[in-house]
């Protein structure tokens, strides 16, 4: 998100306020773990950490206070940086909408009533996937649709830590393929590709994964005893503005329109069926603007503390640093997948672990050809892969948390076989290019920074 035309000095000593904010977040999170702080890697604000780095900067780094100013505000108002953050609101708004006029209540029912006993196990993946490739969120998609999995666990015999695993798996899978994810956000803005290019070549990587593992839990998941599966009450046109959002956005409309599209019809469709007035239909979207704040306010912090460090010749001798471990192209895309995945096992987010390396990738990409929508992918997918096995991370906990203490973090891990799968599947798509084939028909042109029609 620099200027490339004209390269700083590489400096070491600029990349110390980056490491400053990466290490309060890590340490606060593993000194309330030790404490038993429950969720500790979320405790501290990483807004609050990210600014500390900041003023780091300030202190450090060469020049004037308002050269340094200047440089911090022009990061924090980059174009993209800019961007990302409008999305974010507008896709927090639609997620609040849609969930107050009873959207995500209607898709889990509508799946639920319709899968037939024996496929319970893939019915959840499957749910689970559709709910978080809808509102753009996994922890969300599991905490609605866990309470149910355990009780149908239950009632059927299935085992509870392979259960919970197959819930998790649709989530990380919906959540790393979402246009409105705020991992494909940062992902697609920091790279500089549009989120339907980066889904085209998503898809193809995660899918393979999606379908041995429906396989595997086809096999391995039937249920000692046939559940009578109940039928939920759902309304169909509920479901509407989460397709409607997938479709449109696929089709190529600018992403603005789509979520401001979603957004009223979802409103629309709460005031015709009485779950929303004017008045509360104003304040969902409000509700779904402040759901946002966070990773709008470390977006932009983290944008204006790039910027510093880049000018500052952080990043060039990061980037040098690196460049002796790599060879080429496909050396260049492990490196990429290999840093992001080191800072989500470090700050167990892995929007911020995007948000840190996205510039980073943007250099690597110039310097060795690598595809931004390819990019992009590598960054999102190796972030979902990480934030879905990690012991400390929100998803598993929040997934173990609604056993109560009987199933551990470490029970289900082993059996979450479509992050293993999907990790399999994109170390594969660098050596067989059987995720390239909209990059092959619509080659990167790097003079003007976009795709060949």
């Amino acid at each position: 998100m620099g200027d490339n035309s004209k390269k700083p000095i590489a400096n070491g000593m600029a990349l110390i306020p980056f490491v400053v904010f990466v290490a309060i977040y890590l340490g606060s999170g593993l000194i309330l773990q030790s404490k038993g702080v429950e969720l500790a890697f979320y405790q501290f604000p990483a807004p609050v950490a990210c600014f500390i780095g900041v003023i780091a900067a300030f202190v450090i780094l060469k020049g004037t206070i308002n050269e340094k100013f200047d440089s911090f505000i022009k990061g924090c108002g980059n174009q993209d940086i800019i961007i990302m953050c409008t999305i974010y609101l507008l896709a927090g708004a639609f997620a609040a909408v849609s969930k107050a006029m009873g959207g995500v209540d209607s898709t889990v029912n509508l799946g639920l009533t319709y899968i037939p006993a024996n496929y319970i196990m893939v019915g959840l993946f499957v749910i689970a996937g559709f709910i978080s490739i809808s509102t753009g969120t996994s922890v969300g998609a599991i905490a609605a649709i866990t309470p149910i999995a355990i009780g149908l666990a239950d009632k059927s015999g299935l085992s509870l830590p392979l259960t919970l695993a197959a819930v998790c798996g649709g989530a990380m899978f919906g959540d790393n393929l979402s246009v409105i994810s705020d991992t494909t956000i940062a992902a697609t803005r920091t790279q500089g590709c549009e989120m339907r290019d980066k889904f085209k070549v998503n898809i193809f990587i995660a899918a393979p994964a999606a379908i041995i593992t429906m396989v595997l839990l086809f096999i391995f998941g039937r249920p000692d005893t046939i559940p009578a599966m109940q039928t939920y009450d759902f309304n169909i046109i509920k479901v509407i503005p989460y397709i409607f959002v997938l479709v449109v956005a696929l089709i190529g409309v600018n992403v603005f329109v789509v979520l401001t599209g979603g957004i009223f019809l979802s409103g629309i469709i709460g005031l015709v069926y009485g779950d929303l007035t004017v008045l509360t239909f104003s304040q969902n979207v409000f509700t779904g603007f402040t759901n946002m704040i966070e990773i709008f306010l470390l977006s932009m912090l983290t944008g204006g503390l790039a910027h510093m460090v880049t000018e500052a010749g952080g990043i060039q001798f990061l980037l040098e640093k690196i460049q002796l471990m790599i060879k080429g192209k496909k050396s260049a895309e492990f490196g990429i997948g290999a840093l992001v995945s080191l800072t989500d096992a470090a700050v167990a987010n892995n929007t911020v672990a995007i948000i840190i390396n996205g510039p980073i990738a943007k250099e690597l990409c110039h310097t060795y050809k690598v595809d931004p929508r390819r990019s992009a992918a590598i960054l999102d997918t190796f972030s979902c892969i990480f934030q879905g096995l990690i012991p400390y991370g929100a998803q598993l906990l929040i997934l173990t948390g609604f056993t109560k203490g009987a199933i551990s973090p470490f029970q289900v891990i082993p059996l979450l076989w479509y992050q293993q799968l999907l990790a399999v599947s994109v170390i594969a798509s660098m050596f067989i290019p059987f995720a390239d084939g909209l990059i092959r028909k619509q080659p990167w042109k790097w003079d003007d920074e976009s795709a060949s029609a």
